[in-house]
């Protein structure tokens, strides 16, 4: 059986780096920092998957399926997530599609 890979830059595809200077960042204030700053870079971003590393609660909540990536990550980019923003050193990431690009 294989383990899962923990949340890293390394596991990260071409990730958007963002810092906030916030010590009580809530995942919704996140979310919202990060829908933002995908709306910039994609005409109509969905959101495929995120994380929250202080909970370790990731979304989808998928088995493991590689050794390589964690199953959220892995279910975001093979559903077209090529937008990745990682919010103060993966506190936060979140993964999305461009459901309006080519």
């Amino acid at each position: 059986m294989a383990t899962c890979k923990t949340v890293t830059k390394e596991v990260l595809t071409d990730p958007i780096i963002i810092r906030v200077d916030e010590s009580n960042l809530s995942l919704k204030d996140a979310r919202l920092i990060a829908d933002q700053k995908a709306a910039e870079v994609a005409s109509e971003p969905m959101l495929m998957g995120w994380y929250e590393k202080s909970s370790g609660r990731f979304s989808p909540s998928v088995e493991c399926c590689s050794e390589e990536k964690p199953g959220w990550i892995v279910y975001a980019e093979s559903r077209g997530g090529t937008i990745t923003i990682d919010i103060n050193d993966e506190n936060y990431v979140f993964i999305y599609s461009d459901v309006g690009g080519p």
